[in-house]
């Protein structure tokens, strides 16, 4: 079992506080993504799961162990770098066998291992190459097998896939998702990019100012942002958000058109580009920038004076300057408190 808990981890750097009193619970196997910009705190978290940053306060559990106490090689991990980090001067079996042999395991053990994990990840044909001889993505498949060879309770992943182009960043992912499902490790992987996140997660956590905004199943974050920040950051484009006037009895008027809504003191409605519809009724919107996204046309408009997204079909005529008119799908409106940033349920 490799179940890992984050109790109330904070970390200063100096005055600056990067993380404020985290917790987060990761289910042993699970795929858990940090996801957030840069700054917001992911890596630092990760490096406090790997050992390589002391927090400032809290503790770290790993399997049921308490591990913030023990160095990097005790706590059971492996980990993948954004660069690769393999060794150029090494072959690709050799490569892989290096975690394997630090450990001083029989040669047959390290031979089994090193086939096993090539074989995983479609590499067995590399392994008398070295790495000047390699593809970024060879490289990169060469470090998670070196990863996966010592067969770690977790293994710990820091934007591995970003120096790849986007073909090969779109195979990988794949790849990945299904080789890490196969060896039953607790995965965490931190990244700033959204669609990896969505694609490869069981669970998200969503990070802003060194706080855990969200964590939750890619669907529901997407779906139900537990605040206004997680609907700004998720989606390409992010959701639209209005003003909404108060008339009473969870009646709300946004940009002259009448919803039903939250029974509230204040409220700010919300909504996806592709949950709006050309309508009879609803908000009037003037085109401003039209893209085509081949079978839908994304729509750049002003809506009561602010920037507003719609995800049309690309079958309807559109031009520049012409107002339309778009309805909400109802069950898709969220609403969040002024003040407070939090959705309102």
């Amino acid at each position: 079992m490799a179940e890992i808990v984050i109790k109330g981890v904070a970390k200063h750097f100096g005055t600056f506080a990067a993380l404020h009193s985290v917790d987060l619970t990761i289910a042993d196997q699970e795929f858990m993504v940090l996801l957030g910009a840069s700054g917001c705190g992911k890596t630092t978290l990760l490096r406090i799961i790997a050992g390589l940053e002391t927090p400032s306060q809290g503790e770290v559990w790993i399997g049921g162990r308490r591990v913030d106490h023990l160095p990097p090689r005790e706590r059971g991990i492996a980990m993948v770098f954004q660069n690769y980090a393999v060794f150029p001067h090494l072959t690709v079996f050799e490569n892989i066998a290096f975690g394997l042999r630090m450990a001083k395991l029989p040669q047959a053990e390290v031979e089994r291992r090193v086939k096993r994990t090539a074989e995983l990840m479609h590499i067995e044909e590399l392994l008398k190459r070295y790495s000047g001889e390699l593809s970024g993505g060879q490289r990169q498949r060469v470090a998670v097998a070196r990863a996966l060879a010592i067969e770690p309770d977790v293994i710990l992943m820091d934007e591995p896939l970003s120096n790849l182009d986007a073909l090969l960043r779109l195979e990988m992912r794949a790849e990945l998702k299904g080789v890490l499902a196969e060896s039953k490790t607790t995965t965490i992987y931190v990244t700033h990019d959204q669609v990896e996140a969505m694609s490869l997660a069981d669970r998200i956590s969503v990070m802003n100012g060194g706080y855990i905004v969200q964590a939750d199943r890619p669907t529901e974050v997407y779906r139900n942002p537990a605040a206004r920040f997680v609907g700004s950051f998720i989606g390409n484009p992010p959701m639209n958000f209005l003003p909404a006037r108060p008339e009473g009895q969870g009646r709300w008027k946004v940009a002259g058109l009448a919803l039903d809504g939250p029974m509230a003191e204040a409220a700010e409605f919300a909504i996806r580009p592709e949950d709006l519809h050309p309508a009879q009724e609803g908000l009037s919107a003037e085109v401003r920038v039209i893209e085509s996204l081949g079978p839908h046309t994304l729509i750049t408009a002003q809506v009561a004076g602010q920037p507003f997204r719609a995800i049309l079909e690309s079958d309807r005529k559109i031009r520049p300057g012409e107002t339309l008119t778009l309805a909400p799908i109802p069950d898709r409106i969220r609403w969040f408190d002024p003040e407070t940033q939090k959705a309102i349920a």
